[in-house]
């Protein structure tokens, strides 16, 4: 083991493609708050954070802006 380098250190972590696109349009369960007061809530398992909402509330959403571990959207109907 002497001499041997920690080259493959640095690898790039596979990350899957968000589920979600923008301008999409879904029919969500907020299902949560989060800590700036938006209404949570998840399709396949991804967050979408969805402002003027609160928990149990079932509205229609379209997707404004994507990142890889989260969404924002706005309520449509």
């Amino acid at each position: 083991m002497e001499g041997r380098r920690f080259e493959n250190r640095q690898r790039k972590r596979f990350s899957p493609q968000p589920p979600v696109k923008v301008g999409e349009r879904y029919r969500v369960k907020i299902e949560a708050m989060g800590k700036g007061g938006d209404g949570i809530a998840r399709i396949r398992g991804f967050v979408i954070f969805v402002p003027k909402t609160q928990i149990g509330d079932e509205v229609e959403i379209v997707i404004n802006n994507v990142k890889q571990k989260f969404a924002f959207a706005e309520v449509i109907g």
